[in-house]
């Protein structure tokens, strides 16, 4: 067969897809290891290129017209939160930073939604799993020649000039801890980055190996080396997203061994497990964090809420007006806190910073974004594929990873709040969008073999699955 389609995806000539595998890699590789580009080439070329993904993006779109395609028919939420934050603009108290703010969440969106429908969920798997391994392996690479080259801690290169001669650790690119243990920092200059990165990468890699979509050998290396970054990188609330991570798989697969009618005393006992969690983390922060070595301030992260809080209680429905990364430059986030003479970005909480920038109307449209594509990746997850109405399909192995990187999306989101931009918000945003479209036609994640990148996996009305040459 020269081409097929796939869930309303158009499967054509073999070098459209490599194309398209190819755009889907580097996006993940901008955007989630978007430090590292901006340390590499400056703003004025990270802007360059963030330009031009926007645009191959469009031009990848157009020329692919997936059938499935209505503007209309996506997540209704991410439409809501999307017009707050533009109708912010007029009651900013930063109007161009605001401008600013929007423009870049919403060429973040264009992106989030090509790749959600240019991409069949096997592609989106296999693409992310391989921006993951240059991500973690050239992050190792980069520390490794720190150390044994340069010898000596290493500066960003995108700091403005008033911070040249700031000597905080906060501006390091790296710190040159590799063989001291850690924290390392990687190409993202950041280790509670690095270590969500490493993560993620450990959630993708893990399914790929049980699913059978790597070889053995290859799949246990990057498994390894991801575990091994995650531990180098020493980041509590790291360590916690991934305990809950570990948590949502066995009750993951627990629901499937009890099936849908069987589900409610697993559901109540969740509840209470998590909400047990929760209390016991917010009230016995000390305890909890002093077990991973951590202080229960959070590394500064109490004050910084404390702060966000008292500024957000004075425009408390509408916000400060939208801004994504916060501009340290304009009031209120000129002053709302210095850490160890380093600007803030962020309030280290995506729920505290949707309150602060667009209100309680803002976090009353974000929640159901992110709360909806829980609810139906963890269906996904649990639930066998059909095809229209016919028998079920198998469960796949490969169903249950965007409900495991939605629960770390979640958990980060209560320490950080980088769910708003770039690659987080490109992972919630594409998973919300698939998720919302994927109720007629089953994935392919029925199929559990390698497949190699210039030929395209077709569904057949059987279920099976076969290959386009």
């Amino acid at each position: 067969m020269a081409g097929s389609k796939d869930g309303g995806i158009k499967t054509g000539p073999n070098k459209t897809r490599l194309g398209v595998s190819a755009y889907a890699i580097c996006a993940f590789i901008f955007t989630l290891g978007s430090n590292g580009v901006r340390n590499i080439v400056g703003w004025p070329g990270f802007l360059l290129l963030a330009v031009a993904l926007v645009v191959t993006g469009i031009v990848l779109f157009v020329r692919l017209k997936p059938e499935r395609f209505r503007w209309y028919r996506l997540p209704a939420p991410l439409y809501w939160f999307l017009l707050v934050i533009t109708l912010s603009i007029f009651w900013s108290q930063y109007r161009f930073e605001t401008v600013l703010g929007v423009v870049a969440q919403l060429a973040t969106t264009v992106v989030a939604v090509v790749l959600a429908f240019i991409l069949s969920w096997q592609e989106v798997l296999r693409t992310l799993g391989t921006a993951l391994r240059y991500l973690i392996g050239l992050s190792l690479l980069f520390e490794l020649w720190v150390s044994l080259v340069l010898r000596e801690p290493l500066r960003q290169n995108f700091l403005s000039p008033e911070l040249a001669d700031n000597k905080s650790k906060l501006l390091l690119w790296s710190r040159d801890l590799l063989f001291s243990g850690g924290p390392i920092q990687g190409l993202v200059a950041n280790s509670a980055m690095l270590g969500f990165i490493a993560l993620l990468g450990l959630i993708i890699f893990t399914i790929q190996l049980r699913a059978g979509l790597v070889r053995r050998l290859g799949g246990w290396f990057w498994v390894i080396i991801a575990a091994g970054t995650l531990l180098l990188t020493r980041g509590a609330t790291v360590w916690v997203a991934l305990l809950a991570v570990v948590v949502g798989l066995v009750v993951a697969l627990w629901a499937r061994r009890l099936g849908p009618e069987r589900r409610v005393p697993l559901y109540v006992v969740s509840t209470v497990l998590v909400t047990a969690a929760v209390a016991v983390t917010l009230f016995a922060r000390e305890f909890v964090f002093g077990l991973l070595g951590k202080s229960g301030d959070l590394t500064g992260r109490v004050d910084i809420w404390d702060r966000v809080i008292h500024l957000a209680e004075q425009r408390p429905w509408f916000g400060w007006g939208w801004v994504s990364y916060w501009a340290p430059w304009v009031e209120p986030f000129k002053s709302i806190d210095v850490k160890k003479n380093a600007a803030t970005m962020s309030a280290h909480n995506t729920w505290l910073d949707v309150w602060l920038q667009v209100g309680i109307v803002g976090v009353l449209v974000f929640a159901p974004l992110v709360i909806l594509t829980i609810w139906r990746v963890w269906f996904r997850a649990v639930d066998p594929p059909r095809r229209g109405y016919g028998p079920a399909l198998p469960y796949a192995t490969s169903s249950l990873w965007p409900f495991l990187v939605m629960v770390a999306l979640l958990v980060q989101s209560l320490t950080e709040s980088r769910l708003l931009i770039e690659g987080n918000w490109i992972l919630l945003v594409l998973i919300a969008v698939k998720s919302r479209f994927d109720f007629v036609v089953p994935s392919l994640d029925t199929e559990h073999t390698r497949l190699p990148w210039r030929r395209v996996p077709i569904v057949h009305d059987t279920g099976q699955v076969g290959l386009s040459r």
